[in-house]
C-alpha cells in the first residue's frame, strides 16, 4: 500500500510542490516513514505569499467585521474538536507525542486558542485619549498584512494554532511553515479551516526545510509583513538576520533552561507532582521544561527520593498506547543529541545518574533521567538538552539560589514552590523570565503576556500583546472644535 501524501495548501487547494519534490516524515516509535510530504522551494513560497497578499489586498477577510471573522474561527474550533482523533494521531505519528496527551491537552488547547482570539479581537477596547485641544484622539488596530508563521515540532498543532488564531482574528492572512518533522497536522488544520469557511488564500501551508529552503525563502520574502517563530535560539538568530533586510517585525519564543526552586517550607507532594510534569512532560521536549531543579538543603534528600520514585513510575513506550506517559524522542538526530549528554555524564566529571538513561532496545526513547552532583559549568547544567533529563542540586540560601537560577543566558520561565507568601512574591520578582509559576507549572491565561528575555526570545504574545504585534496601531486625531489660531 502506498504511503499517504501530505501536500502544501496554497490558495485554498492541497497541492504538490512546483518541482514535484517530496520528502518522508518518519514515525519515531516505529522508526519508519509513514507519509510522503511535498517539499517546498522558492516557487512554492512565492505562490503562497502571493496568494496571501491577494487575499489581503483584494479579498473579503480583512474587510469582514470581527463578528463575522469570529464566526468562522469558532466554526474551525468546532471542527478541530470533531476531528480530534485524526489530529492527535497526526502529531503522534510525526513526533511521538502520546496520543492520550495530544487529545487531552493539545487538541483541546488548539480549539481554545481559536475561540479565545475570535472573542478577544471583538471585545477588547481601544484607547481614547482625553484632549484639551478640541480634538478627539483614538487608536485603531489595523491588520498588518501577510504573516509568516514558523512553528516547531514539539507541540505541532497547539503552537500552530497559537500563531494562526490571533493573526487571523485581526484580519491578517498567513503562510505557515511547519517543522519538517511534523507536517501532518498543519495540512489537516488548513483543510479544516477551508471547510469552516475561511476564504482561499487566507491560510496557506508550505512544507519543507529551513536553511536555503522553504523556511529561509519565507522569512526573507519582501512580501511578508510579520514573522512569528517558535524554536531553538540558533534558528531564531538566523531568522532575525533574514528579517532585518526587509525590516520585518519579528516575535520569537526561543530556547530555555528553566529553573525550578523548591524551598524547605514547600508542600512536597505538590512540588514533586508539578516538578515531574515540568521535567518529563512530552519527553522533556518542552522549551519551558524545569530542567534545573534546586532544592533547599533541609528537604533535599526527601524530595530527591520522592522525585526519583515518581520518575521511575512513568511509563515509557508506544505513544499510541493510552497508558504511555513518555513517548520516543522526535527523531534519530534528536535522540543522538540527548543521549550524548548522558554519555558525557557516564564518562565522568559531569555528575551522576541516579535513575534513567537510555531506554532498553533499539528505540529513540530515553527514560526519565535524574542527575545529581553536577558541577555548575557542566553541559547538562548550562545547555538546553530538550529531553527527559533533569539536574537536581541542593542550595542553602534564598539569595544564592536566585543568583544560580538567573545564571544562564536564557530567560523563558522559572518555577518556585513555597508556602511563604512574602517569599513567593519576593522570589518571583527576582527570578529572570517571561513567566514565573508559583506552586504550579504550565498554567496559562491566554490574556497574559508570553515570551522570554535574553536568549529566550523577542516580544510577547497573548491577549492584547498579540493584537499589538499582529496589527499596525494607528493614531487618529480629529478636530472637533479646536480654537481658531491653534
Amino acid at each position: 500500500m502506498s504511503e499517504p501524501f501530505i501536500g502544501h495548501v496554497i490558495d485554498g487547494k492541497e497541492e504538490e510542490s512546483h518541482g514535484g519534490g517530496r520528502f518522508e516524515t518518519v514515525d519515531p516509535w516505529a522508526r519508519t516513514a509513514w507519509a510522503q510530504v511535498a517539499e517546498g522551494g522558492a516557487d512554492d513560497v512565492e505562490r503562497a505569499v502571493s496568494s496571501a497578499r491577494r487575499a489581503f489586498t483584494e479579498g473579503e477577510w480583512p474587510r469582514m467585521g470581527y463578528e463575522d471573522r469570529g464566526r468562522v474561527l469558532r466554526g474551525l474550533a468546532g471542527l478541530i474538536e470533531a476531528h480530534a482523533d485524526e489530529l492527535a494521531a497526526a502529531d503522534s505519528r510525526d513526533m511521538g507525542r502520546p496520543v492520550a496527551q495530544a487529545l487531552a491537552k493539545d487538541v483541546t488547547r488548539a480549539a481554545a486558542n481559536f475561540r479565545f482570539f475570535a472573542d478577544h479581537a471583538r471585545i477588547t477596547g481601544a484607547e481614547h485619549y482625553p484632549s484639551d485641544l478640541g480634538c478627539h484622539v483614538y487608536t485603531r488596530y489595523e491588520a498588518a498584512g501577510v504573516v509568516a508563521a514558523v512553528s516547531p515540532w514539539n507541540f505541532p498543532l497547539m503552537l500552530e494554532s497559537w500563531k494562526i488564531a490571533p493573526a487571523l482574528a485581526h484580519g491578517n492572512t498567513v503562510v505557515l511553515k511547519p517543522a519538517e518533522q511534523s507536517p501532518a497536522s498543519a495540512t489537516l488544520l488548513a483543510k479544516l479551516a477551508i471547510e469552516a469557511g475561511l476564504p482561499a488564500g487566507v491560510l496557506n501551508v508550505v512544507h519543507g526545510f529551513g536553511p536555503r529552503a522553504a523556511g529561509e525563502f519565507l522569512v526573507s520574502h519582501p512580501g511578508v509583513d510579520r514573522i512569528t517563530f517558535t524554536g531553538e535560539t540558533a534558528t531564531g538568530k538566523a531568522i532575525a538576520r533574514s528579517a532585518a533586510g526587509n525590516l520585518t517585525p519579528v516575535s520569537m519564543e526561543l530556547g530555555g533552561k528553566g529553573a525550578n526552586v523548591v524551598f524547605a517550607d514547600a508542600d512536597l507532594e505538590l512540588a514533586v507532582r508539578w516538578s515531574v510534569q515540568a521535567a518529563f512532560g512530552n519527553a522533556g521536549q518542552v522549551c519551558l521544561a524545569g530542567s534545573r531543579l534546586f532544592v533547599e538543603r533541609p528537604v533535599h534528600e526527601e524530595f530527591l527520593a520522592r522525585f526519583t520514585e515518581a520518575a521511575e513510575h512513568l511509563a515509557v513506550g508506544d505513544p499510541r498506547d493510552r497508558r504511555t506517559d513518555i513517548g520516543p524522542l522526535a527523531s534519530a538526530e534528536h535522540h543522538a543529541k540527548v543521549t550524548s549528554y548522558l554519555d558525557a555524564v557516564e564518562r565522568g566529571g559531569q555528575g551522576k545518574i541516579v535513575t534513567g538513561g537510555r531506554y532498553a532496545g533499539d528505540t529513540w526513547a530515553v527514560r526519565p533521567t535524574v542527575i545529581v552532583d553536577a558541577p555548575e559549568d557542566a553541559a547538562v547544567c548550562r545547555e538546553e538538552i530538550f529531553g527527559p533529563v533533569v539536574v537536581v542540586t541542593p542550595f542553602e540560601r534564598e539569595d544564592e539560589v536566585v543568583a544560580r537560577a538567573n545564571g544562564t543566558p536564557y530567560g523563558l520561565n522559572a518555577m518556585l514552590f513555597t508556602e511563604n507568601l512574602r517569599r513567593a512574591h519576593r522570589v518571583a520578582a527576582a527570578l529572570k523570565g517571561g513567566t514565573v509559576w508559583v506552586n504550579c507549572f504550565f498554567v496559562r491565561d491566554l490574556r497574559a503576556p508570553f515570551g522570554g528575555v535574553g536568549q529566550s526570545g523577542i516580544g510577547r504574545e497573548g491577549g492584547a500583546y498579540s493584537r499589538e504585534f499582529f496589527t499596525e496601531p494607528k493614531a487618529v486625531v480629529m478636530n472637533v472644535g479646536m480654537p481658531e489660531g491653534r
